[in-house]
């Protein structure tokens, strides 16, 4: 099976994950999520709260770290075989207007369309209503990330109510537009920053695109098959280049070339230490392996404060009144905002666990599933807890907030509470 044809089949797994991924959910939480609405992100079906985002900072890590790993052992993969960009462009240039509309010739990407004919140009006008129409579907579904699809859906019911949305697929698609219709490969010569730190991040056991100049000054015939496949337009016999994205194109030109003539291909995905010296390579470099732990690292920590997910999230923020001092008796008070992440309705309450003090006001909160609201809670002392005559006492009071339905639902907080001066 030929590289071309591998690569055709994962960029529609690809596709169909990312749109499927979406409509997936665990416990009615979503399988990727961030949403800026309500405030959450899910994850693997579990959802955090704005509170609970330190997670995503690891998952940030292992991401980044992960290209740099990736880069490292397979070279530019990811831009041959899962970038957007390659994707939209293979739709676009090979499918669209090579397969379906014959404008192209699909074994020479050098050579430039013919737009003189009408019929080449209402081809191309096709061509041009067909890709927005999936640039249209590609940006409606990048936003279903951030706005899941039942909220979609009915918020498309009142699109006048939703123009923020409207207005972020439109443009979302128009820059897909500009960017696989005009700048094509540009895109990935001039602008993308990750063909700059490629070279860096390479040593001789990377795998990448190599062309066998041992072989090449004896057995290449010129007939330059690998040059007009290249979709960024360059020699690969003049060594690795930053405009390669790994597609692999020459290699299965090449290799129907010198298979004709009972030879292998002259172009091999494979690394300098194992195309050019005939040496095995290894993945288990330093560097690599320093990778792999910062990675193991990241994936465990995230994983030991994913388990540390509150079952309920409050938050307790005292008001400007540093307190109140009346016929021996000191309160103070504060703001509770408690978000119910459960999924169904809990009615909470609070407690204070100091027997010195009190609570004077709460009224008790009954909250639907995602349900949050605030209010005000009152604490108080009849106790002499002074420690200095010069300035006012700062105490830590532990608080228990918990669901009466079910005490497994609670978290403990600690506050301040402000006693004034034995004066």
């Amino acid at each position: 099976m030929s590289y071309a044809t591998k690569r055709y089949w994962f960029y529609a797994f690809v596709t169909l994950f990312t749109f499927i991924v979406p409509f997936i959910t665990v416990n009615d939480n979503h399988l990727l999520l961030l949403s800026f609405e309500k405030l959450q992100f899910h994850f693997m079906g579990l959802a955090y709260d704005v509170n609970e985002f330190y997670i995503m900072p690891f998952l940030l890590m292992f991401l980044f770290i992960g290209i740099f790993a990736l880069t490292s052992i397979l070279g530019r993969a990811w831009c041959g075989w899962g970038c957007p960009q390659t994707i939209f462009r293979t739709i676009y240039r090979d499918l669209i207007q090579g397969t379906l509309l014959d404008l192209r010739n699909s074994t020479n990407k050098q050579k430039r369309m013919n737009t003189s004919p009408l019929e080449n140009k209402i081809k191309i006008a096709v061509g041009f209503l067909l890709w927005t129409l999936i640039a249209i579907t590609a940006s409606t579904n990048f936003i279903w990330y951030f706005v899941p699809p039942e909220d979609f859906f009915t918020y498309m019911q009142h699109p006048e109510d939703h123009l923020f949305i409207i207005i972020f697929i439109a443009t979302t698609a128009a820059f897909l537009i500009y960017d696989i219709v005009w700048m094509q490969e540009s895109f990935c010569t001039y602008l993308c920053p990750y063909s700059r730190i490629q070279t860096v991040l390479y040593d001789d056991n990377t795998k990448h695109v190599v062309y066998n100049t041992n072989r090449g000054a004896q057995e290449c015939t010129a007939c330059e098959a690998c040059v007009k496949i290249c979709p960024t337009h360059i020699d690969i016999r003049q060594g690795l280049q930053l405009e390669c994205i790994n597609c692999l194109g020459c290699a299965d030109a090449c290799n129907t070339v010198m298979g004709k003539l009972g030879k292998k291909s002259l172009i091999e995905w494979g690394s300098q230490k194992s195309v050019l010296h005939e040496l095995k390579s290894s993945i288990y470099s330093k560097r690599n392996i320093m990778y792999f732990v910062a990675m193991i690292g990241s994936i465990i920590f995230a994983a030991v404060f994913a388990a540390g997910q509150e079952p309920v999230l409050v938050n307790i923020n005292k008001t400007n009144e540093q307190y109140k001092a009346h016929d021996g008796i000191v309160s103070n008070n504060y703001i509770v905002n408690i978000h119910n992440t459960q999924k169904q309705t809990y009615t909470y309450d609070v407690k204070v666990e100091d027997k010195n003090f009190h609570i004077d006001s709460f009224k008790e909160l009954s909250l639907k599933a995602d349900g949050m609201r605030k209010r005000v809670l009152v604490i108080s002392t009849h106790q002499n807890l002074s420690q200095s005559n010069r300035r006012d006492t700062v105490l830590k009071l532990k608080l228990t907030i918990f669901a009466k339905e079910n005490p497994k639902i609670s978290v403990d907080k600690e506050i301040s509470f402000i006693y004034p001066r034995a004066q």
